[in-house]
């Protein structure tokens, strides 16, 4: 069932404002996030090499004067191998009837794969009657005599698909794509405030910006055993914001390795998750961060309802 919104409608719109919902959706590290965060001109969804970096349904909201666009960055969807990974997948399914318009990203510097197939088969079943637009993303590491074929692969995976090769991280063809995904949307108000840019909390994006860290400083199993929580969000002056974070791990060895040698690689996150969120909140920020262990929490309804992983009824 789709969610009801107040709407705001000022008197000065103009009669051919468009506005909705658009559901970013892709396999796993296709760039999507990057594209939003590059669309909205700021993070508010975290990036890394690593797959499955987006866990949680996330919003973006981006006004011009002839539109409203609310980008709702899904995660990867993929095979899950674990209850975590149940919930990544059902909240980027869950998405599709509710969207306007969907964007489905790919990555045209391979053919499709496997899960190509399974976003093609969930588009037929999920969201018949809605517009797809296929971004064929990443043109910037295609060689140049694979563009054709890898393009025309991905084409048919969607019957006469609205399409555009673009690269996300260098720029090519991002605002044509934007223009083409406002051409999509339906005529309609304003459903957030023209200066919102997120619907997400501070607090929220601080522990994931913390997790991003994580992401790109730990390797093997470590990254994808990782939950972040802020206990503690408070600005003590005009000038600096406390901050206290528990990281979960699943095992002993995961905590030592995040500690590193020395305590030294869990300084080096801190360091750059500090500079991260001092960018958003604009002030000095000293963050407090510790490293705990809740063996196979993954695995554990329980445990992914505490950490915020869950869909509701």
């Amino acid at each position: 069932m789709k969610q009801t919104y107040t709407l705001l409608t000022p008197d000065d719109l103009p009669p051919d404002h468009r506005s909705g919902f658009v559901a970013v959706i892709g396999r796993p590290n296709v760039g999507k996030s990057t594209l939003i965060n590059a669309w909205l001109g700021q993070k508010i969804a975290i990036v890394s090499p690593k797959p499955q970096t987006t866990r949680n349904r996330l919003r973006g909201i981006l006004t011009r004067p002839d539109a409203q666009v609310i980008f709702v960055d899904t995660p990867g969807i993929h095979q899950p191998h674990h209850k975590l990974g149940e919930f990544m997948v059902e909240t980027a399914v869950r998405a599709l009837p509710e969207a306007d318009v969907i964007l489905w990203i790919v990555d045209v510097s391979v053919l499709p794969a496997a899960g190509d197939r399974q976003i093609a088969a969930l588009l037929a079943d999920r969201a018949a009657g809605r517009p797809v637009i296929l971004a064929l993303n990443k043109a910037d590491l295609v060689k140049p005599q694979d563009v054709a074929a890898h393009s025309e692969a991905h084409l048919a995976l969607v019957d006469e698909p609205d399409w555009l090769l673009i690269s996300a991280t260098r720029g090519d063809n991002r605002d044509e794509l934007l223009d083409k995904v406002i051409f999509h949307l339906p005529l309609g108000p304003r459903y957030y405030p023209t200066d919102q840019v997120t619907d997400q909390q501070e607090r929220f994006i601080a522990a994931e910006l913390v997790r991003e860290q994580v992401l790109r400083h730990a390797h093997q199993e470590v990254p994808h055993a990782v939950a972040v929580v802020v206990q503690e969000f408070k600005r003590r002056s005009e000038d600096m914001t406390y901050i206290s974070a528990s990281i979960y791990v699943e095992r002993e060895s995961q905590k030592k390795i995040l500690l590193g040698a020395g305590g030294q690689l869990i300084k080096r996150i801190g360091k750059a998750a500090r500079e991260e969120i001092e960018r958003m909140v604009g002030t000095r920020v000293y963050l407090d961060l510790w490293i705990k262990v809740r063996p196979k929490w993954r695995k554990k309804e329980q445990e992914l309802r505490r950490f915020g992983y869950a869909l509701p009824e």
